[in-house]
């Protein structure tokens, strides 16, 4: 797959996600594999500008980090440019503008999903980008700022005519945040806006199955997987398993009755195989970050990893304490023996502790419709947003 001039050895995609696509993340997907670009936690322009010290941690890469794209939030076009320059200079391989972060502290100074409800601005301001470097610049954005307001249609076109190499559609609007169900026909109007740029899906693939389903109902380029990644470091290697229909270990026992597509679905990593990722993780942290910032960010991140180990609770109520990686290994080392309850003699969850497998929200049979608190779309020019 190209986006510009950048040829990519997958169409999945690492989704930025703030507090969490860190470097020592992007290193575990790419050691996994399957994925084919990773983007960083969302970035300040004008703190880029300034050398702010936390602006340029978030940007800190290594040759085994690529192909990279940084991530910017602005409203300024002049230091979204300018941004734009520094990053090209450092060696990034594309840059994207966040249009689509529903945080209070992005929309309120014009970024985010702000930037979608005035057209003509967001357009003149990526140009400027588009105009200053010779990477591509792709654009993040929702499907708009409300169920009243789907703008992304007209957005997409608007910045594939200014220059834009490819889109990042999130299946949901700013007013939904990270709830509710995703709008695959939402997306798939955003793939038929456009003329010749790939569009790259996203929101809510936390399975293979998930995955398939949005390029199959959207007709989109490519998937961008984000809190699903964090779930299931390896979705990437298995979703090209599942997609490609070979490499694929069966899921099942041989006299169980399933469709052929199940049982080419990849297995989940077994218990051994999450903690020893779990732990290549956490020693990258503490490489990167030192022990004590490192262990004190991976309190946050343990318990993504023991969601999908069985009773857990053990194990959460004393990582999240962790300080030093000796201390996490003496946490680990008691949840296993702990964790032993609970096996059969293979060593394998009891049928009772087994969890279900994990399942999108446009994959549920229940309705798609929740309450949510109305958003009122920002009034005035984007620099009071």
């Amino acid at each position: 797959m190209r986006i510009g001039s950048l040829k990519l050895d997958s169409n999945l995609f690492l989704s930025p996600l703030a507090g969490y696509t860190n470097l020592p993340f992007r290193l575990v997907v790419r050691e996994v594999g399957g994925v084919g670009l990773c983007t960083t936690d969302l970035v300040n322009a004008r703190s880029l500008l300034e050398k702010n010290h936390k602006a340029l941690k978030l940007i800190e890469t290594r040759p085994a980090d690529s192909p990279l794209a940084v991530q910017l939030f602005g409203s300024v076009p002049e230091e979204m440019r300018d941004a734009a320059i520094i990053l090209e200079n450092l060696g990034v391989q594309s840059i994207d503008i966040n249009m689509g972060c529903p945080v209070k502290k992005v929309c309120k100074v014009g970024g985010g999903s702000a930037m979608m409800t005035e057209l003509e601005k967001t357009s003149a301001l990526v140009k400027k980008m588009v105009d200053a470097v010779k990477i591509p610049v792709t654009a993040k954005m929702r499907l708009g700022w409300d169920d009243e307001n789907l703008t992304a249609p007209d957005l997409a076109r608007a910045l594939e005519d200014v220059g834009v190499a490819a889109i990042f559609v999130h299946g949901r609007t700013r007013e939904q945040g990270f709830g509710g169900t995703v709008n695959l026909a939402g997306i798939r109007k955003v793939v038929e806006a456009v003329k010749n740029i790939p569009v790259i899906g996203n929101g809510d693939i936390i399975t293979p199955q998930a995955a398939k389903k949005m390029f199959d109902e959207t007709g989109c380029a490519g998937v961008s997987i984000g809190r699903g990644a964090f779930y299931d470091p390896w979705i990437f290697k298995r979703t090209l398993q599942y997609l490609n229909g070979r490499d694929a270990l069966p899921r099942v026992q041989a006299d169980q009755q399933v469709s052929p597509t199940e049982n080419l679905l990849p297995p989940e990593p077994d218990f051994s195989e999450r903690t020893r990722i779990m732990c290549r993780h956490l020693n990258l942290m503490i490489e990167v970050f030192g022990e004590e910032l490192g262990c004190r960010m991976f309190r946050k991140v343990a318990p993504w990893y023991a969601r999908r180990f069985g009773p857990c609770h053990e194990f959460n109520k004393r990582v999240v304490q962790i300080s030093t990686r000796a201390e996490f290994h003496d946490v680990l080392e008691n949840y296993i023996r702990w964790r032993r309850q609970f096996l059969d003699e293979h060593g394998k969850l009891l049928p009772r502790f087994q969890q279900p497998p994990m399942v999108a929200s446009f994959m549920r049979d229940e309705p798609a419709s929740t309450q949510r608190e109305q958003i009122p779309v920002p009034k005035g020019p984007v620099e009071v947003w």
